[in-house]
């Protein structure tokens, strides 16, 4: 249940990232940076979930924050590189317990069978001793009386 929902939450993190353009500055070439329309471009229509069958349109303005929900109530806002981080590092501990559930459910099949087999084995040669035990008794009453 976990994992979907921290690649989602990645890959729009990711998304957010890519989408991200450089401020003034920040690229490496060595162009003069030109004043474009910068307020058409800080902002954004996006379409986010409210419920699972119910989603609202928004007008977002590019940010460097998004806020993530890490249980018990508690949401943090966490940069943009740090959230990557945070949520490929949750993603990658989820998906090593997983496998480590994956592999003892494997090891509780393995012995759930090994014990069917052994009660099976213990009913049979139950079964087995009460019939030498009656056919013992059945020949113990066949015997004449020495009177």
């Amino acid at each position: 249940e976990k994992i979907p929902d921290i690649k989602k939450s990645l890959s729009v993190v990711e998304h957010l990232i890519a989408q991200r353009k450089p401020t003034k500055g920040e690229d490496d070439d060595d162009l003069e940076d030109d004043e474009e329309d910068d307020e058409v471009d800080k902002k954004r229509i996006t379409t986010f979930e409210l419920n699972d069958t119910l989603y609202a349109q928004a007008e977002i303005e590019e940010t460097d924050t998004v806020y993530l929900w890490l249980g018990a109530n508690v949401m943090l806002a966490y940069k943009l590189p740090e959230a990557r981080e945070l949520l490929a590092s949750k993603l990658s501990s989820a998906q090593q317990n997983l496998s480590n559930v994956i592999e003892d459910l494997e090891f509780l099949r393995e012995q759930i069978t090994i014990m069917e087999v052994n009660t099976a084995r213990v009913y049979n040669w139950d079964v087995r001793r009460r019939r030498l035990k009656r056919e013992a008794e059945a020949v113990g009453n066949a015997a004449p009386d020495p009177e």
